[in-house]
């Protein structure tokens, strides 16, 4: 007998989400797809995933890809060209516009999806060959205001401390972050050291959050007044005796002009209590508690960048850790937690429009570096238009070339109406994608190129505590696929630029990228990794996650994977503006939240659990499909029943600047006079699209981040007095009328539906199939219809079940059927009740993502006797993993102890 072949070694990469840039092991099978666990030696996350990590292997299929480029000629559709054919197309036009309009006529639009080295090439042709400083990127939308409150305090784009510092606090102080939710993972990280060392959680945000059910305190502070809070803050660390005199004396600047502001805004810790809405003891609590503790690491999230006065916020939160000396030492610092897989990558390269490469600005100084080193012919030299305002520029016809990198902006930016309005206006509409279908693909570029994707992709990546790790290929590029720098480079080739792009692997381009940052620095610029600059290409795929900086002197060892970087940084000063001190900012005067006649709530939107950005990855996932299946509006209940809106009814929601249809969800964890509303939807899965399209444009002065968390909007109940489920192996084309949104099953999709249509034009466009198999149930009169079709070999084709509103079948039995044989008679006459033969009905919603346990098996191992979070992980695995659903599995049982029978008195034995 043949023994076994031996497994093939993991390819080690890195996860494609969030900024906690999770390390990820993946052994591909002979099918395309891969088993993926966590990569116990990365020191982001220790073999942890969260669900979307856990989840990866579900998302590799190539049915919604892009695997050829596709170019359109006048006003017909795309059709499949050649990479000649279209990169020609691209570089004559590109050339046409700016010859004819100056380079401030063309723009490149990126994303923190795009590997460093994509990000790298992207830069270099716009802001150093083409002379457009127009380069924007996604991460506007997520870190600005961290950047730029960084850069007003420490001169630099720099954060401080490490996730080993969430594991070393006393107390962490997480602002505007819902960690449990969004970062799972670090969250984790920090329920460990509270388990271990007894750390306080504090949580500071308005809106009732799963990490605010976790916390040891929380604030619900009035929206916006984060800056208010930490100016009192500041007055009370003072007035106590709490300052570092050394560390403020050696280091910083400015300390008294920021007390006196802070004096002005919050003088005592009563006063900041009745502007930040708080309880005045609650605040005396919280100054008291952070004041005593050494330790302090405070994380801030989209609650405070997404604002009008997000950087504001951010410099008030970092000058208490300046005058406190709590900065860059063990479990001490100020921490954004944020970004996307390389957010940070793509800023070390120039990709926002206010930066050129290497952590380098627009001073003449700098720019005539970066000049020298390029052999620029046509430098741009000064900053170009960011997120929000480039595309106001696309749509008053100031820019009339764009080309867009990994990003969806069609969905993700604030008033996506306007924004698909002005791409259709481009004289020349690039768009690289690895999806031939999204929002924004449907704003009829011009050329559209396709681009790998996770899996496929090789290079590197930097998290949100400066660690670069690889993401290395484990898949065959299919099709006709390059990788994201490789048109851009031909691109500038055909514009004669030739011996400026020819690299031939992203390798090459890391070594020009690292050896720029130590060009001309001698310690006087943050971002340094030239100690790698001289990596071999074997060096290069074997590097180990390592943070920067990494200067020339440290680069010893980095061929064996053993460069030493730098974990924190300026606890002892050292910091990069002009005289090494940090910088103590004054808050501007705190502006409410700009209302509207009109619209008497205001809109807070933001990420769910189980799914990423606007779901082109893990809308391919069922099981992250499960958790929340529908686009919703959460609303206090008190709200809800003033507007007269029905939990689980559907509300319209209107702005100033448009209008869309949501499931209703009264929350009492939501504010009064608040809604809560999620980022993921879109045309391409809801037929009412993408929030985006509500949301006001209004952003930061300094950082230009929209302020996504404070949008006027009114509510109003949106007819629909039926509603319904469709299952279908297919995608299909729903009736006009329909409210409907769609997820993905394993072996097809599921639609929930509502609105108007009344069963029997469901029951004709349902005829409309074309199936001559049909089985089906017809009441018009109680307003139901069911109906099922089959194809020739027996096979369920679809399902649809309407009903009235509140009556809506669950037919989550029928799931499985999808992708099965033929249909058993036995399940056939039983189908149409939503029902398989022999079988019980689901057990509900999905709540823990990671093992597919549902709230129904939880509940079962509730009342066999687990009345406690460890004995349900131990009967289901639930909770064990990524820990996002442990506030889910705990109001489970709260609920079944409230919900359990009184002990019966004992029986007095005497009588």
């Amino acid at each position: 007998m043949n023994a076994p072949l031996p497994s093939p070694p993991p390819v080690k990469t890195t996860c494609p989400y969030c900024g906690v840039g999770c390390g990820v092991a993946v052994v591909p099978d002979a099918a395309g797809g891969a088993h993926v666990e966590g990569d116990k030696a990365h020191p982001a996350n220790f073999g942890r995933l969260c669900s979307k990590g856990a989840a990866l292997g579900e998302t590799l299929g190539l049915e919604t890809r892009l695997l050829y480029p596709m170019m359109r000629t006048g006003d017909g559709p795309l059709a499949r060209t050649s990479w000649d054919v279209a990169l020609d197309r691209v570089a004559r036009d590109l050339a046409a516009v700016i010859d004819s309009h100056g380079p401030g006529s063309a723009a490149f639009y990126l994303s923190g999806q795009l590997l460093t080295e994509d990000y790298y090439v992207a830069n270099k042709l716009a802001k150093g060959f083409l002379g457009t400083a127009h380069v924007d990127t996604n991460s506007r939308l997520c870190m600005a205001s961290s950047v730029a409150g960084h850069k007003r305090a420490f001169g630099s784009d720099t954060v401080p401390g490490c996730y080993a510092d969430l594991e070393a606090a006393d107390l962490i102080v997480l602002v505007g972050s819902n960690a449990a939710f969004c970062h799972p993972v670090l969250f984790r990280r920090m329920e460990a050291a509270r388990a271990k060392r007894g750390t306080k959680i504090v949580v500071i945000d308005p809106r009732g959050t799963e990490t605010a059910a976790e916390a040891d305190m929380v604030l619900p502070l009035a929206h916006g007044t984060d800056a208010i809070l930490f100016s009192g803050l500041l007055v009370y660390l003072a007035d106590a005796g709490r300052l570092d005199a050394a560390f403020l004396g050696r280091h910083t600047q400015g300390f008294a002009e920021a007390l006196a502001a802070a004096r002005a805004i919050a003088p005592d810790a009563a006063a900041t209590a009745r502007a930040c809405g708080l309880g005045a003891a609650d605040v005396a609590a919280f100054f008291a508690l952070f004041a005593a503790t050494g330790k302090v690491v405070t994380g801030y999230s989209q609650g405070v960048n997404q604002s009008a006065q997000g950087t504001d916020k951010v410099g008030a939160i970092v000058n208490c850790h300046l005058a406190t000396g709590r900065i860059g030492r063990e479990g001490m610092g100020p921490f954004s937690l944020t970004g996307q897989p390389n957010a940070m990558g793509g800023r070390e390269v120039g990709g926002l429009a206010n930066q050129l490469a290497a952590h380098m600005g627009f001073s003449p100084a700098e720019v005539d570096r970066v000049r020298r080193f390029w052999s620029a012919p046509r430098m741009a030299e000064r900053e170009g238009l960011k997120a929000v305002d480039m595309f106001a520029a696309i749509g008053a016809g100031e820019i009339k070339a764009l080309w867009v990198m990994g990003t969806n902006p069609a969905v993700s930016l604030p008033q996506t109406g306007a924004v698909r309005a002005a791409l259709e206006k481009l004289d020349l509409f690039v768009l690289s994608e690895n999806v031939a279908a999204n929002d924004t693909a449907a704003c009829r570029p011009h050329v559209m190129l396709p681009a790998a994707a996770w899996g496929e992709k090789d290079g590197t990546v930097t998290n949100s505590e400066r660690r670069i790790s690889r993401q290395r290929a484990f898949l065959p590029l299919p099709g006709e696929v390059k990788h994201g720098w490789w048109p851009l480079a031909e691109v500038a080739r055909r514009l004669g630029f030739a011996d400026a792009f020819a690299w031939t692997s992203a390798a090459a381009i890391f070594r020009e990228h690292a050896a720029l940052s130590g060009f001309e620095n001698d310690g006087a610029r943050d971002f340094d990794i030239s100690g790698l600059a001289t990596l071999s290409d074997a060096a290069y795929d074997a590097l180990q996650p390592v943070q920067w900086p990494v200067p020339k002197d440290a680069g010893a060892g980095a061929g064996a994977g053993a460069t030493p970087g730098t974990a924190r940084l300026f606890a002892d000063g050292g910091f990069f503006t002009a005289d090494r001190r940090a910088r103590f900012i004054v808050p501007a005067p705190v502006a409410p939240p700009l209302g509207a006649e009109g619209f008497p709530l205001l809109l807070n939107t933001g990420r769910l659990r189980d799914q990423w950005h606007t779901m082109t990855r893990t809308g391919l996932s069922p099981r992250l499909a499960a958790h929340e299946p529908v686009p919703f509006v959460a609303v206090h209940p008190d709200d809800a029943a003033r507007l007269g809106l029905a939990h689980g009814g559907l509300a319209r929601v209107t702005s100033a600047q448009g209008a869309t249809v949501l499931e209703v969800r009264a929350d009492p964890r939501q504010p009064p006079g608040t809604a809560f509303a999620p980022i993921h939807w879109s045309f391409a899965n809801a037929s009412h699209g993408p929030i985006g399209q509500l949301v006001q444009a209004r952003t930061d002065p300094l950082s230009g981040q929209p302020d996504s968390k404070a949008t006027p909007v009114a509510l109003a109940p949106e007819p629909a007095p039926f509603e319904g489920v469709l299952l279908a192996r297919q995608g299909l084309t729903l009736p006009d009328g329909a409210w409907w949104a769609r997820a993905a099953l394993s072996g097809g999709f599921g639609w929930r539906l509502a609105g108007t249509l009344a069963p029997q034009a469901w029951a004709a466009w349902f005829a409309g199939l074309g199936s001559s198999d049909i089985i089906e149930m017809s009441d018009p009169a109680g307003g139901a219809y069911r109906a099922a079709a089959f194809d020739a070999a027996g096979r369920l084709v679809a399902a649809l079940f309407v009903a009235p509103a509140g009556a809506r079948p669950n037919v989550d039995a029928l799931k499985g059927l999808l992708g099965a044989d033929p249909v058993a008679p036995d399940d056939r006459r039983v189908l149409l009740a939503g029902r398989r033969a022999g079988r019980e009905a689901a057990g509900g919603p999905l709540v823990c993502a990671c093992f597919g346990v549902s709230q129904g098996e939880i509940a079962a191992a509730i009342g066999a006797g687990c009345a406690d979070i460890a004995a349900v992980g131990r009967a289901l695995r639930a909770g064990t993993n990524c820990g996002s659903c442990v506030p889910e599995i705990r109001t489970l049982l709260s609920r079944a102890s409230l919900e359990a029978p009184a002990p019966r008195p004992k029986a007095d034995v005497a009588a």
